[in-house]
């Protein structure tokens, strides 16, 4: 079933790499906005030879894995604390849901006027972007948790943390995970975001110079390259999730079908 997959997911690809080569052969769109594939392939192997590509690959990827570090953590330790802290979770009920909605791009101003184009103005982005991710899955998690467990845990004794560490965690674990994969994306798409419109180091920035240059065939070469991130990222979020969650059903019901 998988090679069968894989063998369909390739076949759409190179069915989609030959309509982006022809179509602006056959002259239905002009080729000076859309180059062929070809042109497009030249280039992004013209960027992996450049050094300055790999520097602002390294920046987007820093600022990305640093925001993502602080927002898991931060998420999980406040939707712990709110969750387990006797009325904590309505006293920030109303702060949460008027904090959450507000776009992350709103506060490109602030980060601009606070940090400038530094690392630290992406940092502000991404992390304000990823963290509600795994805050919300993370009091999602823990009201999933049975109350009969956790009765009879502390029927059995069993201290506040002892009850986090194995009652509230291996329920709200899945829930966790859903929440960091959804955050690496969120992540990378802040990072690039970032980077365009302030003009911070990476990816994001150098996608700009190559707009602002009209060196058109260099500028959908990095938009190549963020997808293919995006991509790994969301695979490698995956991979790490049915790891960690072996022992549950939903992933073990995935690897038996």
């Amino acid at each position: 079933m998988r090679g069968e997959n894989a063998a369909l997911g390739t076949a759409g690809l190179a069915v989609f790499l030959a309509l982006g080569e022809a179509v602006p052969r056959l002259g239905l769109v002009d080729d000076d906005y859309f180059p062929p594939t070809s042109r497009i392939a030249g280039a992004l192997a013209d960027e992996f030879g450049d050094r300055t590509f790999w520097s602002a690959l390294g920046d987007t990827l820093a600022g990305w894995g640093l925001g993502l570090a602080i927002a898991v953590g931060a998420g999980i330790v406040v939707g712990v604390l709110v969750s387990v802290v006797p009325h904590l979770r309505e006293a920030t009920a109303s702060t949460i849901e008027f904090l959450r909605p507000i776009p992350s791009v709103a506060l490109i101003p602030l980060a601009v006027l606070l940090y400038g184009s530094e690392l630290r103005s992406v940092l502000l982005l991404v992390v304000y972007a990823s963290f509600w991710q795994v805050l919300i899955q993370v009091l999602y998690g823990v009201q999933d948790v049975d109350p009969v467990a956790d009765e009879t845990a502390r029927s059995y004794g069993l201290g506040t943390w002892a009850r986090i560490r194995h009652v509230l965690w291996p329920t709200a674990l899945p829930y966790v995970m859903t929440g960091v994969r959804l955050a690496a994306s969120v992540a990378l798409i802040l990072a690039v975001t970032a980077e365009l419109v302030i003009g911070a180091p990476g990816l994001g920035a150098r996608l700009a110079v190559a707009e602002a240059s009209q060196a058109v065939p260099d500028m959908y070469a990095l938009v190549v390259v963020t997808g293919v991130l995006g991509l790994l990222i969301n695979m490698g979020a995956r991979t790490v999730e049915r790891r960690a969650l072996a022992w549950h059903q939903s992933v073990r019901g995935e690897v038996a079908v």
